[in-house]
C-alpha cells in the first residue's frame, strides 16, 4: 500500500485535537501539583493551541 495514500485520512477532521488538548491540560495540572511549573506552562500552552485548532476546524467544517 502506498504510504502517500494514507495522508488524506490523517487530514480529515476529527475530535483528536480536543482529546489531545484534554490530555495536555491534565498533564499540566499534574505537573503543577508535582512542582514542575515549567512543564505545566508548556503543557498548558500546547493545550491552548490544540483547542484553538479544534475550534477553527470545527467552524470551517460547519461552514463547508
Amino acid at each position: 500500500m502506498n504510504p502517500l495514500a494514507l495522508t488524506g485520512a490523517a487530514l480529515q477532521f476529527s475530535g483528536d485535537f480536543l482529546y489531545l488538548a484534554v490530555v495536555f491540560i491534565v498533564l499540566a495540572i499534574v505537573a503543577y501539583l508535582a512542582g514542575a511549573q515549567g512543564i505545566a506552562g508548556l503543557s498548558a500552552g500546547i493545550a491552548r493551541i490544540l483547542i484553538i485548532v479544534f475550534v477553527v476546524l470545527a467552524i470551517i467544517s460547519l461552514i463547508l
